[in-house]
């Protein structure tokens, strides 16, 4: 009887030695992967709320680290080709090149 004792002992002094006592976790930083409450797309109407709307979701997904700069650089350049086209006063072209931009990029058009 004795004998069992032994390991017996030794098999709860090794599970007191498993239980740990509660860690406090330390805190996470603040997720960068979610849009800001006060993020609000910019109105307007026709090529110019188009290239501004574009414009500012670039700007928000590059913040929140959603797209390389390499990428949005990219953009930004196609973003300044439909600016200058809507700006010439060529609206239909400067919007589908807003569109063109989005589909190239993979966001709904």
């Amino acid at each position: 009887m004795k004998a069992a004792i032994g390991p017996l002992l030794l098999a709860l002094a090794l599970a007191g030695c498993n239980a740990s006592a509660p860690v406090a976790m330390a805190p996470q930083p603040a997720s960068t992967n979610i849009t800001p409450p006060d993020f609000k797309l910019p109105e307007g109407r026709g090529c110019a709320g188009d290239v501004a709307r574009w414009q500012a979701i670039q700007q928000n997904d590059l913040n929140m680290g959603h797209v390389a700069q390499s990428v949005y650089d990219q953009i930004q350049r196609e973003i300044a080709a439909a600016a200058s086209a809507c700006q010439a006063g060529r609206d239909g072209e400067a919007s589908a090149m807003v569109t063109a931009s989005k589909r190239r990029h993979g966001y709904p058009g």
